[in-house]
């Protein structure tokens, strides 16, 4: 926990400039209405993305029925008093949600609930964000419709075609932001209304729902070490309300802190006014994608107090948290060209030194190193990813992601090859995004998605324990998770089910009519499975085999005879995978 507060301490602490902040009960009537209208207005859309990302085996009309049945209950939500807080409405109504689904056993039996309806209430919600399936490609979101069919229910009813994006996108991404979704559902919305008018409809969206989606894309060092401490504390709860896939309450707790943050806009920062001037449901993804406030000109003596100052273990054995906290704004306002993981890393280098320094008889000898500490972990942060990405340059991006799932099959051989293919396939892609960037932005990109796919993982290892490696990477420490990863060895515990060449290679006429994605697809997943058979094998013994069978789909596909060709190379190639594992 103590972490996951450190963590938004570093988000405001790039945040935030100006002058110790004065909530009046005025302000806070004004943004408690604000946020009351926007509940108001869409209660029944924020209750469906609460229930499509628990039931995500439910219809789209299923999931309405249910939504209908709880609006009775959240109307209470929704004349909540200024002193009364909407968490307390909104966790009965997740309780109300959950006693519903368990009373229902038609539902618990299709959803196999049976193990988390025979718990209580805590232990019950638990099990059930552990039965959330996050196995879609994100890239799903951001992929163009059928527009002429999309527009032919919008003439008939406009509010459909929102609230089945609504739905589809939440029950497909079950951990996807609430607001998020509210959000990309208006830019949904607002681009077809548009297109469905023009005659090339499908170009017509491309441009307009991406371009709705870039303008909320486009952080302040200046503020006090109190003001960033509450609004911390603000975000950290708002934050465990979400994960905790509590829509009603999400939304509502956003709405009030973007409400709060714009009625301070000119003691915050100068690059939210735009955001701030945007409706309610775009000002929240602009505010957070805002780019970093100017660095202000500050005097290096602070910092060098947390080194060379006799009196740092006073400070830090009489009030542990507070001097860290105090060292991580100061030394984090300083250096908003680093990512969170990376700053993070240098506070858990500096505790563990005071850690150990503060039991010596000269302790100021000992963490007077303290500087010299803090830029061998960013130098070694800024290495690995320097690494990673001269070896896709060296590779290109497919040899690049066949290392890649090469190497996370021998860390994580228990996952499926299918779920490694595309764990591989995002890693490559963020390297595709990140690797071209400067110096500076290409090391602060690689850290914030290698956080996000990592984190995944760690979802999938939290509902399906995967190996004792990937859980001590994922439980450890968040802060070095990444390079945790990096250097993970093979699991040599694993034993991986035999299976025969006829069984892992499969050529059929069907690959034929693929696309040239899905024939990558096949090839890595025959590269995972055989990596499987034997993880202490070179990576080049099995390139003649991933060599081959690219070749043979292509050769194959143009002869005339396609099935009696994929027959006879089939055969070839089985007795080549024979050869490598030796039976």
């Amino acid at each position: 926990m103590k972490t996951v507060r450190f963590i938004y301490f570093l988000a405001f602490f790039s945040y935030i400039k100006g002058q110790t902040l004065q909530r009046s009960l005025l302000d806070a009537a004004m943004q408690h209405s604000n946020s009351q209208n926007y509940l108001e207005e869409n209660l029944r859309d924020i209750i469906s993305i609460m229930v499509a990302q628990f039931l995500q085996k439910s219809t789209y009309e299923e999931v309405q029925t249910i939504v209908e049945e709880l609006l009775d209950f959240a109307e209470k939500c929704k004349s909540l008093k200024l002193h009364e807080s909407p968490l307390e409405c909104s966790y009965q109504l997740m309780t109300t949600f959950l006693e519903h689904i368990c009373d229902n056993q038609g539902m618990v039996d299709k959803h196999v609930f049976s193990d988390c309806c025979n718990v209580n209430n805590t232990a019950r919600h638990k099990c059930f964000l552990l039965n959330k399936k996050d196995d879609a490609n994100y890239r799903e979101i951001l992929q163009i419709p059928n527009l002429e069919q999309i527009c032919e229910v919008n003439k008939g009813n406009q509010v459909l075609v929102k609230k089945r994006y609504i739905y589809e996108t939440s029950r497909k991404h079950p951990f996807l932001y609430g607001p998020t979704i509210l959000t990309m559902s208006a830019c949904y919305e607002t681009a077809v209304q548009s297109c469905c008018q023009e005659e090339n409809k499908t170009e017509c969206f491309q441009i307009k729902f991406f371009r709705e989606l870039v303008l909320l894309t486009k952080k302040q060092p200046k503020a006090n070490f109190s003001e960033i401490a509450k609004l911390a504390a603000d975000i950290k709860n708002l934050h465990q309300t979400c994960c905790e896939g509590n829509a009603v309450a999400c939304v509502f707790g956003r709405s009030q802190l973007m409400n709060y943050t714009c009625s301070k806009q000119a003691l915050l920062s100068s690059k939210i006014t735009p955001c701030c001037a945007l409706p309610v449901p775009f000002r929240g993804e602009c505010i957070i994608n805002s780019e970093n406030d100017n660095k202000p000109h500050l005097s290096s003596l602070p910092l060098s107090r947390f080194t060379e100052d006799g009196f740092v273990c006073k400070q830090f054995t009489d009030k542990q948290d507070d001097f860290l906290q105090e060292f991580l704004y100061e030394y984090s306002r300083r250096h908003p060209e680093l990512a969170v993981p990376v700053i993070l890393r240098v506070d858990s280098v500096y505790q563990k030194l005071l850690e150990k320094c503060c039991k010596l008889e000269n302790p100021l000898e000992c963490y007077s190193h303290g500087k010299e500490m803090f830029q061998r972990v960013v130098h070694e942060s800024h290495e690995h990813v320097k690494n990673h990405c001269d070896l896709r340059e060296k590779l290109g991006y497919s040899n690049f992601q066949d290392r890649l799932l090469v190497h996370y099959t021998k860390k994580a051989p228990q996952l499926s090859a299918q779920e490694l293919v595309m764990f591989t396939k995002n890693m490559a892609a963020a390297a595709t995004k990140c690797c071209p960037l400067s110096d500076e932005q290409q090391f602060v990109c690689m850290e914030d998605v290698a956080k996000l796919i990592l984190g995944a993982l760690c979802r999938r290892h939290e509902t399906q324990p995967i190996n004792a490696g990937v859980g001590h990477c994922c439980d450890d420490s968040y802060a070095f998770r990444k390079l945790c990863f990096d250097d993970l060895h093979i699991d040599g515990t694993y034993i991986s089910p035999l299976l025969s060449c006829d069984q892992i290679i499969s050529l059929k006429e069907d690959l034929c009519k693929a696309q040239e994605e899905e024939i990558q697809i096949e090839k890595q997943k025959l590269l995972s499975n055989l990596v499987k058979q034997r993880p202490y094998a070179t990576e080049m013994q099995f390139q003649p085999i991933i060599v081959d069978f690219t070749q043979l789909v292509k050769m194959c596909c143009q002869a005339e005879k396609r099935e009696t060709c994929f027959q006879e190379e089939e055969s070839k190639l089985i007795e080549k995978c024979q050869s490598l594992l030796g039976g």
